[in-house]
């Protein structure tokens, strides 16, 4: 039928209903281009929760090795074996050192010999003691014949004592040829070697124990009144952890420094594996107060706008800004106060870009 319709006719069909089409086309196109608003944004979250709490300060300390030994030799010789080096782990009772001791060892045969010959001769004046008395009882020998023997046997026991005397003290400075570790211990540092003569008293190693650590902080006047011995403390040693240990004030000291108005604290700390070295950085955090209650979250919650602090509750999975006030600081954690509830969710990843009332979604 079209055929028998004219051209200029067929021309004018076409294009109305090509142009009844459009409108559709346009409003599918913006449909498409409609905004379905921003996705959830992936986000980190904890609870908030209620503890007691007290006010903390965090002061930088230094630490030592609770046990220092500088070993030094009891008697004087030559140095003939030198058994450590330094940085060497030792066991309590570990021969350090041995200084020459031939000299001794002589000296000990000739006092063995000189013992062994008073006995002889003292078993002999028993026997004279013995029949001195007979002939005394039958008045066949004078008094001051018995008294000689008498006083000859006892000169000689006497005698056998001092001579044992001499031979132990001897075999005491033998012994102390041996210079040993008087405890489980490093060694810091070497004080003679091999061939070197060491004078009595005179230094052989220094040892470290650091089985236990102590640490010194100076704390200001008006913390350290605060303060008491066996006050717990929580310590930590950023080279080696981000995780705290558990310390014990051992003291305050008394004298303080009238300059900067503080006073030495020592702190005893536990170090089973001996990772912490003496002179390390710790950062000791002290409880001042008595414990209260208050609310507290991870300190990666709080959001800074300005002077204000605040942070994101997910409630329906919308996150919704909180204002809040920073209370204090609790190893990792921040008390606050605001209108939070305990068991509440509150983010502590993703919230630096987070607006008011948009969607999210916790991964773990």
């Amino acid at each position: 039928m079209l055929n028998t319709i004219s051209k200029p006719i067929r021309s004018c069909l076409f294009a109305a209903v090509f142009l009844s089409f459009i409108p559709a086309t346009v409003a599918y196109a913006d449909d498409k281009a409609k905004p379905q608003g921003p996705p959830p944004v992936p986000v980190r979250v904890a609870t908030v929760e209620q503890q007691f709490v007290s006010e903390q300060i965090s002061l930088v300390g230094s630490t030592a090795a609770a046990a220092e030994s500088l070993v030094a030799a009891e008697v004087s010789g030559i140095v003939g074996t030198f058994n450590v080096k330094e940085g060497d782990f030792v066991k309590k009772g570990k021969l350090l050192a041995h200084l020459k001791d031939k000299e001794l060892e002589l000296r000990i045969k000739g006092a063995v010999a000189a013992r062994e010959k008073t006995r002889a001769n003292l078993e002999n004046a028993v026997r004279e003691l013995a029949r001195s008395k007979k002939l005394k009882a039958s008045n066949t020998i004078a008094d001051s014949k018995y008294e000689e023997a008498l006083y000859k046997q006892q000169a000689l026991e006497q005698a056998l004592l001092e001579s044992e005397a001499e031979i132990e003290y001897l075999q005491y400075q033998l012994k102390q040829k041996m210079i040993l570790a008087p405890f489980d211990g490093y060694v810091a540092q070497e004080h003679t070697q091999i061939g070197e003569w060491v004078s009595a008293g005179g230094p052989v190693v220094s040892l470290l124990d650091l089985s236990r650590i102590r640490i010194t902080v100076d704390v200001p006047e008006r913390y350290a009144v605060l303060l008491n011995s066996g006050g717990e403390v929580k310590v930590n040693i950023k080279s080696l952890s981000k995780d705290s240990i558990a310390g014990q004030i051992y003291a305050v000291l008394p004298q303080g420094n009238p300059d900067a108005r503080s006073f030495a604290v020592r702190i005893n700390l536990p170090n089973p594996e001996m990772k912490i070295k003496s002179g390390m950085e710790a950062l000791v955090r002290f409880d001042l107060s008595e414990k209260k209650q208050a609310l507290i979250v991870p300190k990666d919650a709080i959001v800074a706008a300005g002077n204000d602090r605040m942070v994101f509750v997910v409630r329906n999975n919308q996150a919704f800004p909180v204002p809040v006030k920073v209370t204090g600081y609790y190893d990792g954690h921040a008390g606050v106060e605001g209108p939070l509830q305990p068991q509440e969710q509150v983010v502590v990843r993703g919230n630096e870009r987070l607006r008011p009332g948009q969607p999210v979604q916790i991964v773990e």
